[in-house]
């Protein structure tokens, strides 16, 4: 599971940076990065109890 944590996390990441950079939307690159943390295992994490 937490292997697909990160893997997920490292997309959102990766997406909300293409979208700051390739399509100059900065408020969803924001969002879209902030949730890459939330999502992964390390650190914070939503799905931790």
């Amino acid at each position: 599971m937490a292997t697909l944590l990160w893997i997920i996390a490292v997309i959102l990441v990766i997406a909300g940076i293409y979208v700051i950079i390739a399509r100059r939307q900065i408020l969803w690159g924001i969002v879209l990065i902030i949730l890459g943390f939330l999502v992964g295992p390390g650190g914070i994490s939503i799905f931790r109890p």
